[in-house]
């Protein structure tokens, strides 16, 4: 696999709305981490710490529609395995949501 094939991310909603956020894992840990939310650009900016930023694009309105009364988003990452069937949650963490 190649570094692009970690930078990929998902949005999932559950039955009850809530947005959780899926990613690969970053080497530094998450510090007063938030997000910004831009859907005009259909679009957002992870902070996780002072020293990584990451860009998600191309959101669908159905996940920001379902960020609008949420205040918080938790973000999982997930280990960078080959096999699917190895891949385990690493961090979870609540981010703020900022527009």
């Amino acid at each position: 696999m190649t570094a692009e094939d970690f930078e990929v991310f998902d949005f999932v909603v559950n039955d009850e709305d809530e947005v959780m956020l899926l990613l690969y894992q970053r080497d530094s840990e998450p510090e007063d981490a938030r997000i910004i939310l831009r859907p005009e650009e259909n679009s957002a900016i992870l902070h996780r710490n002072n020293d990584d930023e990451i860009f998600l694009s191309d959101i669908g309105d159905d996940i920001f529609d379902s960020l609008a009364e949420a205040d918080k988003l938790l973000v999982c990452e997930i280990s960078r395995t080959e096999k699917e069937e190895d891949t385990q949650i690493v961090r979870a963490y609540e981010v703020d949501i900022r527009d």
